[in-house]
């Protein structure tokens, strides 16, 4: 119950780091991963002894997207210049 209780805390207040106002890139994906790890916790605290495989795959999946968000990262430094939103053109 206590587990359960803290990674819904820790999902919360990542979920509030997303929406606030942020400028930079690293630190939305530094609150993604810590949404991830929130859930992670969630997923221990909710299965039963024999079910841990389910969180070994979750775990590798956001590995991966890890991985994926620190490439798309460096791919924008150095196009753009940096991690800040404001450089970027979406339009």
């Amino acid at each position: 119950m206590f587990l359960s209780f803290i990674s819904g805390l820790i999902i919360l207040s990542g979920i509030w780091i997303v929406c606030s106002k942020r400028d930079h890139l690293l630190s939305v994906l530094l609150s993604l991963e810590y949404i991830s790890l929130g859930v992670f916790l969630l997923l221990l605290a909710l299965l039963s002894k024999g079910d841990f495989f389910y969180s070994l795959v979750y775990i590798t999946f956001t590995a991966c997207e890890g991985a994926l968000g620190l490439s798309i990262l460096v791919t924008m430094s150095r196009t753009h210049g940096g991690d800040y939103f404001k450089s970027f053109n979406f339009f």
